[in-house]
């Protein structure tokens, strides 16, 4: 009750409660001083403060239709006892109490009802006064329902503003609720940007330096067994694993700036070509191991995304060739055709391991990328009797200024 009250606190509500107040208390200042002398004072006093109470009530009776229609039938029973009751001379202040009506029906009903009962309205002013003085003048009626009408449209204009008010309240909260959904929606995306922003740099991280270390390592071990027997041969071993390292710790600093190797900036600008057969002559030198290469006269332009997809792959793929195959040579073929490109890597070593084929995390962060371009890759049996990894991906329309 007191929310309801609250909500209608407005200067245009309170003004119509001003003016019912003060247009029953004039009525009853101009009433009063006819009363001098009468049998039935007292009863007129009494139903006046009837129809005062019914003016405090009335406030209430908010979205409460039926308890409305009793309100107004109670008051319409107070004026009628009214005009029974006062001398001739104030039958016409009498009706003005149907003004203050008129307003408050039109204010808590709607457009119908409220236009039913200034008829009512009409109709038993029209009956008391010929009850009364016999005869009504035409002209006083129709000012008095002029009135009626009057006051009427001012409860509709209020009763207007009132729903007015309220929607834009609570279009005032259904845009607070949803400014609170979009900041909760806003920090849950900053959430997953960082995860995909770690697993980016995880599989950066594993896919550069990964491949440069395990060069290395495999260098160092050659290494460490030829020193009493070939010291020349160890020494130049070192040296390239040196190099490996250096070139790895560059790629770090570049990693940790902007995330991408020399071999990868070539990728990236277009020369995919050139920059697996860089990395295929690298490893070739780095291990021993012979790596047949097969390439398309002319590969398509591919955005950044896949360029470096199916270098990583190319890169991750001859590192397991190393570490885990025990193969004797690798073959690496890039294929494509108007609708889809395909990186194959095959060996002639062991296959794939129960251990190998699905948990390493080189190979989830190659899932990872290919998921994430509309791409597969699979793992297989090579024809060569070793393991076979493709990478599969769409080609997408690109303009030559964005690839």
């Amino acid at each position: 009750m007191l929310k309801s009250i609250r909500d209608r606190s407005n200067y245009s509500f309170w003004l119509l409660n001003a003016a019912a107040y003060l247009t029953w208390l004039g009525i009853v200042a101009i009433t009063l001083p006819q009363l001098a002398g009468q049998p039935n004072r007292t009863a007129i006093l009494v139903l006046f403060g009837l129809f005062f109470v019914g003016l405090s009530i009335y406030a209430f009776l908010e979205e409460r239709p039926l308890l409305m229609h009793l309100y107004l039938l109670f008051q319409v029973a107070v004026s009628l006892g009214l005009s029974a009751l006062v001398p001739t001379s104030a039958i016409n202040h009498i009706s003005t109490l149907f003004f203050i009506l008129s307003a408050q029906a039109m204010l808590f009903l709607p457009l119908v009802p409220g236009v039913i009962w200034i008829a009512a309205f009409t109709i038993v002013t029209w009956l008391a006064g010929v009850s009364t003085l016999g005869v009504v003048n035409p002209v006083d009626m129709i000012a008095i329902v002029g009135g009626y009408l009057f006051f009427g449209t001012f409860g509709a204009g209020l009763r207007q503003a009132n729903e007015a008010r309220q929607r834009s309240q609570q279009l005032l909260a259904e845009l607070q609720q949803a400014h609170e959904q979009l900041q909760a929606y806003t920090s849950q995306a900053q959430q997953l940007a960082v995860a995909e922003e770690r697993n980016r740099l995880a599989r950066e991280m594993h896919d550069s330096l990964g491949h440069r270390l395990t060069v290395a390592v495999v260098q160092l071990e050659g290494a460490q067994r030829l020193i009493p027997i070939n010291p020349e041969r160890s020494a130049s071993m070192i040296e390239t694993m040196r190099g490996q390292l250096k070139q790895a710790l560059a790629e770090l600093r570049q990693t940790v700036s902007a995330l991408r190797s020399p071999e990868v900036s070539a990728a990236l600008n277009g020369s995919l070509g050139t920059a697996v057969t860089h990395l295929v002559q690298t490893f070739q030198e780095a291990t021993g191991l012979a790596v047949n290469l097969t390439l398309p006269e002319d590969l398509p332009l591919l955005p950044e995304a896949h360029r470096l997809a199916l270098y990583r792959a190319a890169q991750e793929s001859l590192t397991n060739v190393q570490r885990h195959a025990k193969a004797q040579q690798a073959w690496l073929k890039i294929a494509a055709d108007t609708n889809h490109i395909t990186l194959s890597v095959s060996d002639d070593g062991q296959g794939f391991g129960d251990e190998t084929a699905d948990g390493r995390f080189g190979l989830i962060g190659l899932r990872e990328r290919a998921k994430q371009l509309g791409g597969s890759l699979t793992l297989g049996s090579a024809d060569e009797g070793g393991a076979r990894l493709i990478l599969q991906l769409p080609v997408p329309v690109v303009e030559a200024a964005d690839a």
